[in-house]
């Protein structure tokens, strides 16, 4: 499972356009398809039944907490080194602040119930694709991405997602709460 927000219709239908060019150039990612394009905030892993209740109820006061926020989808970036790329991404505009200290409650609230997460710093991106091991990789492919700026849209909610993994993983909406 994991807390996410979602970029809206417009912007999604923006960056894939933006997309479209560099998809098959050569060394490019394995591309994500557009469906899976979720902001994750957290990343919960397997959450228990017996917590699912109280996560929904930790959850709720973290968002509320959350001024009303407006996001742009924005440049591009990779997490590996430029030989080695592992994740293609694309950056935010906007109130990352705002989504920064949401994450931040959010982990806190996770933690609160009982949950193990990650205690690294939240880097805001949304990843578009990914390299595979031992494949070519074009890790400067990215850079392109850098004068990209999309449509800036308000953040109307946080989702908790579940994973179904599998030859065609898809994703079950659990809950949400509104931003602002």
């Amino acid at each position: 499972m994991f807390l996410a927000v979602d970029p809206p219709g417009t912007a999604v239908t923006d960056l894939d356009r933006a997309l479209e060019p560099l998809r098959p150039a050569p060394g490019a990612p394995r591309w994500t398809p557009t469906s899976r394009w979720h902001l994750t905030l957290v990343f919960l892993g397997e959450v228990p039944a017996p917590l699912l209740a109280p996560l929904r109820t930790a959850v709720a006061p973290a968002v509320a907490a959350t001024p009303p926020i407006s996001l742009q989808l924005a440049g591009g970036g990779r997490f590996g080194s430029r030989r080695r790329p592992t994740v293609c991404w694309v950056g935010l505009g906007g109130d990352v602040p705002e989504l920064t200290a949401l994450a931040g409650r959010l982990a806190a609230a996770a933690r609160g119930v009982g949950l193990t997460v990650e205690d690294r710093p939240f880097r805001a991106h949304l990843t578009v694709g990914r390299w595979r091991p031992g494949q070519p990789a074009d890790g400067d492919l990215p850079g392109r991405l850098a004068g990209y700026r999309g449509p800036a849209w308000p953040v109307p909610e946080v989702v908790l997602w579940r994973s179904r993994l599998g030859p065609q993983p898809r994703y079950e909406r659990v809950a949400a709460w509104p931003v602002g």
